[in-house]
């Protein structure tokens, strides 16, 4: 897979910063002035990008009551059918045109997570920049291979699969010629407990899929998030909402515009101590260095006296021989008179 992603004007890879994606879902409440507000809020949270989600009720499911399509796993939308929750949840298509032309006006790159072909063939008449695969369709090999053959980057969230359905996914867009793929790690639980999380994963698909990796978290707070960029995430994406307490389909597991900054500021300060493997001293680790330990006078002395551990001792600064001479000075006499606190130096040995 390839190392190296454009998305808009954004360039991912091993060594680019993480690129922070926020997902309004459905935080707008079927309110288009919302959705606007939370577009400004991502810009000024620093987001990267806004991801949307593009289908209707008609397109993701059935209007069917039967007790398959019943929502009973124990989730936050437990008590109603899946048709019903998406009436509410969804983005009206209509806006998504203008929300993408706002988005670019604010800097901010926006794409979508299409769930049937239909909305594939609208989001490329639209001209999103990538494709989101949910992790509910990655099992949905038809709509990868529409989606990949596209030709766009397409990320893929992996909160439901199985290792085979991870690598199937992959040789479907290998086999439609696709190699710009990114993996999400991702838990589907609403909001996900951390001992579920598994981060280590993140490395793991790294090498074992050969492709940047990044993670789609549906935790609360931002530590995962900045522990995943810690491990090699180079794709960060999150709920945002206005406010938790507006409530709506998602509201409960998303971030509110000041966390979500202080989550970006996180990742920016995590990537900036990450820096490179090295032994090297910065200039400033130098300069404290010298308020390290060596070898100093601890006594007045005469010259002739032999240096024993209450005359002879490690102290800081820096200044005197190093401390890995103290047991050779040991039982030595000093050349000449010395003041306690004078550096202890080759020239004050007597070696006759």
């Amino acid at each position: 897979m390839e190392k190296k992603i454009r998305i808009g004007n954004h360039v991912i890879s091993e060594d680019s910063p993480a690129f922070v994606v926020a997902e309004m879902s459905a935080n707008h409440n079927m309110d288009y002035g919302r959705a606007v507000a939370i577009l400004e809020a991502a810009r000024e949270a620093g987001a990267d990008a806004v991801k949307i989600q593009t289908y209707t009720a008609d397109t993701i499911t059935l209007n069917c009551d039967d007790p398959c399509f019943q929502i009973t796993q124990g989730t936050l939308w437990d008590g109603t059918t899946l048709y019903k929750l998406y009436q509410t949840a969804y983005t009206p298509w209509e806006w998504q045109p203008k929300l993408m032309e706002k988005a670019r006006e604010l800097g901010l790159e926006f794409f979508s997570s299409p769930f049937d072909l239909s909305s594939v063939d609208f989001l490329e008449e639209m001209g999103v920049p990538a494709y989101k695969v949910a992790s509910f369709e990655i099992t949905d090999i038809p709509l990868l291979k529409k989606i990949a053959r596209t030709g766009k980057p397409v990320i893929i969230a992996t909160g439901i699969a199985r290792l085979a359905d991870i690598e199937l996914a992959l040789e479907t867009c290998r086999q439609e010629g696709n190699e710009k793929v990114i993996l999400l790690k991702c838990t589907s639980s609403y909001p996900a407990p951390y001992e579920d999380i598994n981060l280590r994963t993140i490395p793991s698909m790294r090498d074992t899929f050969d492709c940047l990796t990044g993670l789609s978290d549906h935790s609360m707070g931002s530590a995962v998030a900045g522990a995943a960029v810690a491990l090699g995430a180079r794709m960060v994406e999150k709920h945002l909402t206005l406010r938790r307490a507006d409530g709506g389909a998602d509201a409960a597991f998303s971030m509110e515009p000041a966390e979500f900054a202080g989550m970006v500021d996180d990742i920016r300060k995590i990537e900036l101590a990450l820096g490179k493997v090295t032994y090297d001293l910065t200039p400033k680790q130098a300069r404290e260095r010298e308020h390290s330990r060596s070898l100093f006078v601890a006594r007045d002395m005469k010259a002739g006296e032999v240096f024993t551990p209450e005359n002879l001792r490690s102290v800081r600064p820096a200044n005197g021989l190093h401390t890995k001479y103290y047991e050779e000075l040991l039982g030595k006499r000093i050349a000449r008179d010395a003041k306690l606190g004078t550096p202890m130096s080759w020239d004050l040995v007597d070696f006759r």
